[in-house]
């Protein structure tokens, strides 16, 4: 075992699992979702961690900072709504009427996930690096962030917007954070949209992570993304 793996996974306070590099992600997918049930009685929420390098620099840097994980739970606002609906408006300004009706298309097709990807590695299909699949005790979902504060550069939204979008999320289609990389954010949605219009849910989907459309699709067509979600128990975040 990763001697830093180990060290890192101590530093969260919480019951944890370590998943060595190579492991098959179907280990890691079953693992996450039997703890995710048994949460539900013993007070936590799971996440996984995958401690590439770029994340382990990322966590220690967060320790150098002297994060604190309470300030940022408790800070939490309902606001998750006007955060997206403000993000997605400042991208969509520059946009014309029929620039506008273009970029939403009429797509009936897309990619439907429903297990978690973004810590297998492209060469061998394996884990890419160690993973920590963390037992982390917040009462509720959203909270997960006050742990893994992701967030505040390039397109990312910030700990503190990111935390209240989650939010935001649980509350409308039961969404949670499940899997973490430096890169990377997913959310495991059993409801899947529960109910809501699959445009509007890919409308938020691209305000908080733009690559989602603009390099996450072969249309480049928000209705792309809109067919996809309608299926999809998992939603993949990856920022460039």
């Amino acid at each position: 075992m990763n001697e830093l793996t180990k060290q890192i996974a101590e530093s969260f306070q919480c019951k944890y699992t370590i998943f060595e590099q190579k492991t098959a992600p179907e280990a890691v997918e079953q693992a996450y979702r039997k703890a995710l049930e048994a949460g539900k009685t013993a007070g936590f929420y799971p996440a996984v961690l995958l401690l590439d390098e770029y994340a382990v620099e990322w966590l220690q840097d967060v320790v150098k900072e002297d994060y604190d994980r309470d300030t940022i739970i408790a800070g939490c606002q309902d606001d998750g709504k006007r955060i997206l609906d403000e993000r997605y408006e400042e991208y969509m300004e520059d946009f014309g009427i029929e620039e506008m009706d273009d970029f939403i298309g009429n797509e009936t097709q897309g990619d439907e996930l429903s297990q978690f990807i973004g810590y297998i590695s492209f060469s061998d299909g394996l884990l890419e690096a160690d993973a920590l699949l963390l037992e982390i005790p917040v009462k509720n979902p959203w909270e997960i962030i006050g742990y893994l504060p992701m967030g505040g550069w390039n397109e990312c939204p910030a700990p503190e917007e990111m935390i209240s979008i989650c939010k935001y999320w649980y509350e409308k289609y039961q969404a949670v954070p499940a899997v973490f990389t430096h890169d990377v954010m997913e959310f495991y949605a059993p409801l899947r949209l529960n109910g809501v219009d699959s445009v509007e849910a890919a409308k938020e989907h691209y305000a908080f992570c733009p690559d989602r459309v603009d390099q996450g699709t072969r249309t480049y067509k928000l209705s792309e993304l809109a067919a996809g979600l309608e299926g999809s128990e998992v939603w993949y975040f990856w920022w460039d």
